[in-house]
């Protein structure tokens, strides 16, 4: 006992320190595990899963039933389903037993209040119709597909109404214009899928009145003077004041239902039960038999059930049909007339070689439900995947820094020169140009053009344009020539060092920018010289603004002098591309 204690005490810390889906997964495994060693174990599980069986089988998804009992006793049970419809149908009606009492009667006076109906898992609604000779079967009035019952009463001017025989129906979406069985309205047969020999599961009426529940063949019914009947497979509740139900429920399970019983003085009952909803589960067929008895009936048969059920009082559906679509299209419907003989029945098959059932294909309700779905999920906000973005080591963005080319030191023939500087300050006006930045970032800035002349003997010598880390500067076209003065370092190990040759003029725009670096001139073979040489930085920043549409490059100087290279260093502010002339003297090479 001690040790039982301590395992729960031990089991409940466990499960103390379980999170809540942990906890939820355990009870839904619990409780599938009772439920099913309950279903599957027990005499009374075995019970709850034939019901369930009987009920799917009553439906259009009978092969579904295996599912609760298995495939060999779905079978069984069908047949056995069958077996008894067949049977309940054997007794002949006795004609005589209604004693029809007959008086004019009203409009108003045809039927009953609407009678409010119910049992333990069902509603319903019940009315009575006290002269049995108005009652007509209506049929559609065009080819190609069923009406609904409140239409059938709208257009014909009846005063009541309820669903009538059974009908191909492909997945529960049939059209309403393939009957199964026969159909008579006004002595006529309007629609009978056998010949007139083979005996129907019929639910019809007399000119009399007289209800008639059983198997007839159309002859039969002829004979027996029956102007009006409708079929419907199903099993007869009540056949001369005797019930057909003795045993069990009836073998159908729970579901919506129409019935028609007839008290012996010839009242009419219209049942119509509710089903497959939160409000009505539906009723068994003894349950409406039961009930049928109740009311007096001595005769009592089944229309067709389930989304067909409805009931129709004065234009208005007073049950509430299952179909999520509401009422449903039907092959034929029993209506109740003020004046019967002013019905004409449509022969809307007459002629036709075959008949459509319809389906989903072709339902109304159906494709526009689906429409909607389709539209639905369209305007749905679709998932977008973020953008992918660039390395910024691939890419130069605004912002961003770009490597500088790398720069090789300058090659001498020997020694080292001293360090030279120089500053011109030309002028220029014009309009704005646009000097454009190397690839790879940008950085705002303005490059340092080459503006400075050597004349080591009298020449005119141009520095190389720098090259710098940053972005374009302004340069405005059409300035004027300046000049400036510089002097020259020597060189040691001899030679003579030459700027590289060439010609041109500077003389287009001021370019305005400051910045630092260390700027390489071209390499020289030595010697020395004096001259100026203005220089870019190559890895400072520049700072300035970018505007226009022209793009200057300073010329190169030509000239001969001494010159010793070196590295520089500075910050100043150059405008303008100039052709200037400096004076120095001739260095000394040793």
């Amino acid at each position: 006992m001690n040790t039982t204690i301590q395992l729960l005490a031990q089991t409940r810390r466990q499960l103390g320190g379980w999170s809540w889906l942990k906890k939820s997964l355990l009870a839904i495994a619990l409780l599938t595990f009772a439920t099913s060693s309950f279903l599957y174990l027990t005499p009374p599980g075995l019970s709850i899963r034939e019901f369930l069986a009987q009920t799917v089988i009553s439906t259009q998804h009978r092969d579904w039933a295996w599912i609760f009992v298995g495939a060999d006793k779905r079978d069984y049970m069908v047949k056995m389903s069958h077996q008894f419809t067949e049977t309940s149908a054997l007794e002949k009606q006795n004609m005589g037993l209604i004693k029809h009492n007959r008086k004019a009667r009203s409009v108003d006076e045809l039927i009953s209040e609407v009678k409010d109906i119910s049992g333990q898992f069902w509603k319903g609604k019940m009315i009575y119709v006290y002269d049995p000779t108005s009652i007509r079967v209506v049929v559609p009035h065009k080819a190609g597909e069923g009406e609904r019952i409140s239409s059938m009463v709208e257009r014909t001017g009846a005063v009541a109404g309820i669903n009538g025989g059974g009908f191909i129906d492909p997945d529960g979406l049939g059209n309403g214009f393939a009957p199964i069985g026969l159909i008579m309205s006004g002595s006529e047969p309007v629609y009978s899928d056998v010949d007139a020999y083979t005996a129907q599961h019929i639910v019809g009426f007399t000119k009399e009145g007289t209800l008639v529940v059983g198997k007839y063949s159309l002859t039969e019914l002829r004979e027996l003077g029956v102007t009006d009947a409708v079929s419907f497979l199903a099993p007869r509740l009540i056949a001369n004041g005797n019930p057909q139900i003795t045993n069990g429920d009836g073998g159908w399970g729970r579901a919506p239902r129409t019935a028609i019983g007839q008290r012996e003085d010839g009242t009419l009952i219209f049942v119509v039960i509710d089903g497959r909803q939160t409000h009505s589960v539906g009723a068994t067929l003894k349950e409406v038999q039961d009930l049928l008895l109740k009311e007096g009936a001595v005769n009592a048969g089944m229309m067709d059930g389930g989304a067909s059920s409805e009931l129709v009082v004065k234009g208005e559906v007073v049950t509430k049909p299952s179909s999520r679509y509401g009422e449903r299209r039907l092959p034929s419907g029993i209506l109740v007339f003020d004046d019967p003989a002013s019905y004409k029945v449509d022969r809307i098959w007459d002629g036709l070689q075959t008949i459509d059932p319809g389906g989903a294909y072709d339902h109304p309700d159906f494709l526009k439900e689906q429409e909607q779905i389709k539209k639905q999920q369209a305007n749905q906000p679709k998932k977008t995947e973020p953008a992918k973005t660039e390395d910024p080591a691939k890419t130069g963005t605004s912002g961003g820094t770009a490597k500088p080319p790398a720069t090789k030191p300058p090659e001498t023939s020997g020694g080292t020169g001293s360090t030279g500087a120089g500053s011109g300050t030309p002028t220029g006006g014009g309009s704005t140009g646009t000097t454009k930045p190397d690839a790879g970032g940008s950085t705002s800035g303005s490059g340092t053009p080459a503006g400075g002349a050597s004349n080591g003997g009298g020449a005119t010598g141009g520095g190389s344009t720098g090259t710098g880390q940053g972005g374009a500067g302004t340069t405005a076209p059409g300035g004027t020539s300046g000049t400036g003065t510089g002097t020259g370092g020597s060189a040691t190990d001899g030679g003579t060092a030459k700027p590289p040759a060439g010609t041109g003029t500077g003389s287009s725009g001021t370019e305005t920018g400051t910045g630092t670096g260390t700027a390489t001139p071209p390499p020289a073979a030595g010697g020395s010289g004096t001259g100026q040489t203005t220089l870019p930085p190559t890895g400072g920043t520049t700072g300035g603004t970018t505007g226009g549409t022209t793009t200057t490059k300073p010329p190169a100087g030509t000239g001969t002098g001494t010159t010793t290279p070196g590295t520089g260093s500075g910050s100043g502010t150059t405008s303008g591309t100039t052709a200037g002339t400096t004076t120095g003297t001739s260095g000394t090479a040793k």
